[in-house]
């Protein structure tokens, strides 16, 4: 203990000396001058944005705080917080590069202390004197973040002071987050927590740090013991970026609804007019200035540059620098030559240096999303980093589907049918969907419908048939769409001298809606739907089912490599069985389907409205198709096939993907068809949808009504006197499964007394129609539905007719972080964006 005070008290006699010199800071009196004399050396200053002072044999770390100003502040800059090592989770988000929320920093001086304070910037009065100013300020809380007394102070007020215990504290909250997904009581252990002085990075606009954090538990959950070495003790590395403000000059852009930028810098303003509101939001993007701002096209003062990541094997590094680089053609369509630029990441260069835009190569134990992250001055919405995270599984996860498809005979072939190279295809397009996310753009889930116009879809691959082949030569979109073109346009347009801004972006908005095109990414649109494909559902529906059919018609052992264990089938299976799982997606909400738009007032697209009945009865009609027998049932040769075993250790890729068996791998065709028609049934009886259907009847007799819904329902799962056992089984697991949805239905507060009723009725009537059924699984329903117990049916619909387990579909596994929405998504992880 004496020998580290000893050498601790040398390290800050050596600091205070080096700042003596430095600065004109002198020694407090409780240090000794020779002190600082024989420990000359020990921690060599290094000059950056702060003087900082960094000893590798103690870990600590000081810096050189400069003179306070009036208001107390000695300096201010951005923060994030991030992950330098992850846990390897994909349920729980703790991932490498992933980011906490960009803060204000302020270094504030309060008597001999230092404190680190985050500023609310959200709130303001922009224009006004100080005094204004000051009582918005005063109006909101600030967050003191940290504290530590200053070791030393010069005459002119710098100081010097150890900022370790910032550094090491939890600072992303990963003990919350652990604990929010009940995985465990986590506590950060102090004695096994450090800073790693080597990994210190100090440069002219930027500080870089990390710390190695340690948390324990006593409880682990089975997520951490899956893949901690001792889930008691996890170890994950923080790394801290404090960042120069950016140069004044920067042109902020107001938020338009209309044109996909996303996850934007909220201000409100208390000086605004009367006649203006007084919230508003401002969108992110890179500070990109043409040399000549007057010119049409003109080369850039600074180009944006993100570079990929080398952890990243080929041949997908390559690929990925191909596929971002299509960013390019969108910026030299909106006059920036050479303005955007991606690159391998220098031999050497750290990938978390916030001065590197990174496109990070992630791993974890299960797939999952790719994000797209930013760090923003919260000031002005001037994006000062991007970061992108790329998850190394989803490759192989498509591979998997190509071969599903196609077969693995030709993989590694070449080839437009080779299932390695559509993958790349799509690594590609996926490199450019999660850049455009860092550059400040938005998932626009209605691409699909314009002719795949915009690479901020979720694409699904476009297979052509030919005959009894699959076409996979247009897989996907290679290069900018007129959508991409669009938002880079708008977000990034540079105008000549006395332009006025406002109109001349408004024109650009109300010029891509003239094409046809629009921005939708709410889930309850009509044409927001993601892995979809076409501007018509049903008949995309359609297509999709024909590709499913030449596929499951032929699958088997040749779907597989030779050599692979033939239980690998059984995971193979889920994606291409359930191939047609997002265009039945896209078909159901046209059912109760109401078109709107993010309109502005003036621009003609004022009213939303409702989806003509004729469309709505054809997707029904469609939707029910997909409930036939004949279409889910497996044959018995391939059900053998998918009855083999897996031996050995458990591996948690395979067994998270798999339908649910009859015991041990047996293989159960039955159930697999209700999984396939509870993706229909289940959406098509939700609680917002039949009130939306219950409304629109009631302000227009012509529309589809709830009863004409139920009614077709229930006859489609009814099973046919003329129908084999085979199928008979199916139509009664269904008819069971559409009761317990119906039941879940029922007890959604939100249901509109209407709709109770018809639902109600409907049970009821089944009851007495199934009362003099010939078999015994009839007339037990009929005297369940008779009695209308609704506990009863409850009890029914959780115990003999539960609710299929569906494999995940998604490239997810259970993710708390993945919401419908950026900006639900990014309040849950404490993050600027976070994106599939």
């Amino acid at each position: 203990m004496r020998r580290s005070l000893k050498r601790q008290s040398l390290v800050y006699a050596a600091a205070i000396a080096a700042l003596a010199l430095t600065s004109s800071v002198l020694p407090s009196a409780s240090y000794a001058a020779d002190w600082a004399q024989t420990a000359a050396g020990a921690a060599q200053p290094r000059e950056g944005l702060l003087r900082t002072f960094v000893d590798a044999k103690t870990g600590k770390v000081f810096v050189q705080v400069p003179p306070a100003g009036a208001d107390g502040v000695s300096l201010r800059v951005i923060y994030q917080a991030s992950l330098a090592s992850g846990l390897g989770s994909t349920s729980l988000g703790l991932d490498r590069a992933a980011t906490g929320r960009a803060q204000l920093l302020a270094f504030r001086r309060a008597g001999k202390k230092v404190v680190i304070q985050a500023e609310n910037p959200e709130f303001r009065a922009n224009g006004t004197g100080e005094l204004e100013a000051g009582a918005v300020r005063s109006s909101f809380a600030v967050s003191n973040l940290w504290s530590g007394d200053a070791i030393a102070e010069g005459p002119d007020g710098a100081a010097l002071v150890d900022i370790t215990s910032f550094l090491t504290q939890d600072t992303l909250d990963v003990a919350g987050r652990i604990r929010m997904r009940k995985q465990g009581v986590y506590r950060p252990a102090a004695n096994l927590t450090y800073v790693d002085a080597p990994r210190s990075g100090v440069f002219p606009t930027n500080l870089e740090f990390e710390a190695v954090q340690t948390f324990t538990a006593d409880d682990p959950g089975a997520e951490v013991r899956a893949i901690a070495p001792d889930a008691r003790s996890i170890t994950l590395t923080v790394h801290h970026s404090f960042v120069k403000l950016p140069e004044a000059g920067f042109e902020t852009r107001r938020f338009d609804p209309r044109t996909g930028t996303s996850v934007q810098v909220p201000v409100v303003d208390f000086a605004a007019p009367l006649d203006s509101s007084i919230v508003y939001r401002l969108a992110r993007r890179f500070r990109l200035e043409k040399t000549d701002p007057n010119a049409a096209r003109s080369r850039v003062k600074k180009p944006i540059v993100f570079y990929v990541d080398r952890a990243a094997p080929e041949p997908i590094r390559t690929a990925l620098v191909e596929g971002a680089n299509w960013w390019g053609q969108a910026f030299d369509a909106a006059g920036f030559i050479d303005g955007f630029k991606v690159e391998v990441l220098p031999e050497g260069a750290d990938p978390m240096d916030a001065r590197y835009n990174v496109i990070f190569w992630i791993n974890r134990q299960t797939r999952g999303w790719s994000t797209g992250q930013t760090i923003v001055d919260p000031r002005t919405g001037e994006i000062v980093r991007g970061v992108v995270q790329l998850e190394s599984l989803r490759v192989r996860q498509d591979k998997m589907i190509f071969e599903g498809l196609l077969g693995a005979a030709g993989t590694g072939k070449g080839g437009v049918n080779d299932p390695v190279q559509i993958a790349l295809q799509r690594i590609r397009q996926l490199g450019m969907h999660e850049t455009g996310h860092a550059l400040g753009f938005s998932h626009n889930f209605a691409g699909s419908t314009f002719g795949r116009a915009s690479t901020l879809d979720y694409p699904a691959p476009l297979i052509h048939v030919k005959g009894d082949k699959l076409d996979f030569s247009d897989a996907y979109v290679k290069g900018a769409g007129a959508w991409d073109k669009f938002t880079v346009k708008w977000l990034y347009s540079q105008f000549p001298t006395g332009t006025d801004t406002a109109k001349a972006l408004d024109g650009i908005a109300r010029e891509v809606a003239s094409q046809g095109m629009m921005f939708i990414a709410d889930d309850e649109h009509p044409a927001s739907t993601q892995w979809d494909n076409g501007a018509d559902p049903v008949d995309g529906l359609k297509d999709t089912l024909a590709v499913r059919k030449i596929a499951l018609s032929r699958f088997g052992l040749g779907n597989i490599a030779p050599g692979a264990p033939v239980s690998d089938l059984r995971r193979v299976f889920v994606p291409i069985y359930l191939f047609h799982r997002y265009q039945i997606d896209a078909a159901v909400k046209q059912v109760g389907g109401v078109d709107f738009s993010y309109a502005v007032n003036g621009e003609g697209r004022e009213k939303a409205k409702v989806i003509d009945v004729a469309a709505q009865r054809r997707a029904l009609k469609a939707v029910l198709e997909t409930l036939d027998p004949a279409l889910l049932d497996t044959p018995d040769d391939l059900v053998a096939l998918l009855s083999q075993a897996a031996s050995g250790t458990s591996d948690r890729q395979f067994e998270i993907e798999l339908f649910d068996t009859l015991g041990g791998p047996v293989f159960d065709p039955v159930g697999v068809a209700v999984v396939a028609s509870d993706m229909a049934l289940r959406q098509l009886v939700e609680a917002p949808r039949l009130n939306r259907v219950q409304e629109q009847a009631r302000r227009d007799a012509g529309q589809l009504t709830v009863s004409e819904l139920l009614d077709a329902l229930f006859a489609q799962v009814q099973a046919k006197p003329s129908e084999s056992v085979r199928f008979a089984e199916i139509r009664r697991r269904q008819q069971a499964r559409l009761i317990g949805d119906l039941v879940d239905t029922l007890g959604d507060k939100t249901l509109s007394p209407t709709v109770v009723a018809a639902i109600e009725a409907k049970l009821a009537d089944t009851g007495k129609g199934l009362a003099s059924g010939a078999s015994a699984y009839d007339r037990y329903l009929a005297r369940l539905l008779a009695d209308g117990d609704r506990e009863a049916m409850a009890r029914f619909a959780s115990d003999q007719a539960p609710a299929p387990k569906t494999p995940p579909g998604s490239p997810i596994e259970d993710c708390w972080f993945c919401a419908p929405s950026d900006q639900t998504r990014a309040a849950a992880l404490q993050a600027t964006e976070f994106t599939r």
